[in-house]
């Protein structure tokens, strides 16, 4: 949800002063814990170290991601997969496709 065009973009201060004391050339990672920070122009060109609840997880600024947040860019959940009798149907498809291929391989080996 975005903030109010009255009270501007939520800018960490303590980042930006991180940010006046580096010069782009420096691979320094910033490390911050301030996910909820947006992205201003100054910041490209700099590495953060998003902390993402277990670790910092470096992100190079680009230009396309001024206005987002630091915290879209270092998910803080990690995605392991749907359940359910669907999946492990699918699951299975691929495994027999693996199994398939190999024997094909196989074969093509035996005969030259």
């Amino acid at each position: 949800m975005s903030r109010s065009l009255k009270k501007g973009p939520y800018i960490d201060q303590k980042l930006l002063k991180k940010i006046a004391k580096l010069k782009k050339e420096d691979q320094a990672i910033i490390k911050t814990w301030s996910r909820d920070c947006s992205i201003a122009p100054e910041m490209v060109g700099f590495t953060f170290g998003v902390h993402n609840g277990k670790e910092h997880v470096p992100v190079y600024i680009t230009e396309d991601m001024v206005g987002h947040k630091l915290g879209e860019f270092a998910p803080s959940t990690k995605f392991q997969r749907h359940g359910g009798r669907m999946q492990r149907e699918l699951e299975q498809g691929v495994v027999d496709k693996e199994t398939a291929k190999i024997a094909a391989a196989d074969d093509t080996k035996k005969i030259a």
